[in-house]
């Protein structure tokens, strides 16, 4: 299954090295693996394997490999000056390919050492645009290595994004359970890779004895999702301190396990002092079972989605596109708003089945009245247009994004 920033990543790798990161088992190695086969001899080394280690340390790679893909490579003391000279000394013609899984301000604010040598990429999991793309559900094989579509299926009609949408909500995006169509096995994936990040990842910015607690705080979150994030009610009820809770949520942020979205402010420095949203990039990570947690994984669904368009959109334009929420003194909010530079350009809303126009509207979308005021609901009959508000079917309009 070819993602959706291949053929760009492709184009990009002709002029710089270009950087890729994003969650772990997001496809990133899968992604590398495919652009390999274009550039026969390549070679994939990951620093996580002695065998790789060694041979990066030793620069002993195939001089001849037309793409050299380094994957976690940040975790290597140094790694910024000792890239540079791989850069500069690197036989002509040979593309180079840096993937991870933490995330990297330090790609964007490498200074002297990679400055105008790189270009950089976040992957996301799979979104209903993307999904929709791949080609019928029923006929995507999966493994642990790579999916594709079997010729039998590109004959057949796309998923519909309605469908796309349902399947991603109770699957989730990340490749491996979303192609997997056995439940059971899915589950597995998901308690596994949840375990696995906070017990391994984890270690690499925290303590062996922190890992239980870190535990305890992605089990709390995942009934927390859309709420304005309280790090004194949190602390509270884990028995740990606010500074260590705030701790905690910086290294999942770093590792991609949660995002954060910021109250909408012109003014920076007061956005962050409000209290910022909190999601899972595995939309399977938000408890569900109950009307009130089906709602709430469909916002982080959107969430996600909408973190992925605006990250597309800034990766592949420069665009000075942003994702927030919109707060009011009075306590009146609208769950999303997408921005460009210094204007608000979208409010929008999410609703399980409610067709009746968020009262919240009435109060914020005066204050920005060029703003789109968008409804999403996931379960509607048919789009309308009331008292300024459109109110539309969320997965049509969620296939249309970027990404």
């Amino acid at each position: 299954m070819e993602r959706y920033l291949n053929k760009l990543i492709a184009q990009d790798l002709k002029r710089k090295l270009v950087f890729v990161t994003g969650p772990r088992q997001v496809g990133k190695t899968t992604l590398s693996q495919e652009l390999g086969q274009t550039r026969l001899p390549s070679q994939y080394l990951n620093y996580d394997i002695a065998s790789d280690r060694a041979t990066i340390h030793r620069q002993s790679w195939m001089p001849d490999a037309k793409l050299l893909v380094l994957d976690e490579l940040h975790k290597m003391a140094g790694w910024k000056p000792w890239l540079k000279g791989v850069i500069d000394g690197r036989p002509a013609g040979q593309q180079i390919l840096v993937t991870g899984s933490a995330r990297m301000d330090t790609f964007r604010q490498a200074g002297e050492s990679l400055a105008g040598r790189y270009l950089s990429w976040r992957l996301h999991p799979l979104s209903v645009k993307e999904l929709c793309d791949a080609g019928p559900i029923d006929t995507i094989k999966a493994n642990t290595v790579k999916a594709n579509i079997t010729k039998a299926g590109r004959n057949k009609a796309a998923l519909t994004p309605d469908e796309a949408l349902a399947h991603l909500l109770k699957h989730g995006g990340f490749p491996e359970p979303c192609l997997l169509l056995d439940d059971v096995q899915a589950g597995r994936w998901r308690d596994q890779y949840a375990n696995g990040l906070v017990r391994e990842d984890v270690l690499e910015f925290s303590r062996l004895q922190e890992v239980s607690a870190m535990r305890l705080l992605v089990e709390l979150l995942r009934s927390r999702v859309g709420a304005p994030l309280s790090l004194a009610s949190i602390a509270r009820d884990l028995g740990l301190s606010q500074p260590t809770v705030k701790r905690y949520i910086d290294i999942l942020q770093a590792l991609y396990i949660v995002f954060t979205v910021q109250p909408w402010n012109k003014n920076i420095a007061r956005s962050l002092l409000q209290a910022p949203k909190l999601y899972f990039f595995d939309i399977g990570m938000v408890a569900g079972g109950t009307p009130e947690a089906d709602g709430a994984r469909f916002e982080n669904a959107v969430a996600s989605m909408l973190l992925k368009h605006v990250h597309f959109l800034q990766d592949s334009a420069a665009k000075p596109v942003d994702l927030h929420y919109v707060r009011t003194k009075e306590g009146a909010e609208i769950d999303f708003a997408l921005s460009n530079g210094k204007a608000l350009t979208h409010l929008i809303e999410c609703k399980w089945a409610d067709n009746t126009p968020h009262a919240a509207f009435n109060r914020i979308s005066p204050m920005w009245p060029k703003a789109k005021a968008i409804q999403l609901v996931r379960h509607l009959r048919n789009d309308e247009e009331r008292n300024g508000v459109r109110i539309a079917q969320a997965a049509p309009w969620l296939a249309e994004l970027a990404a």
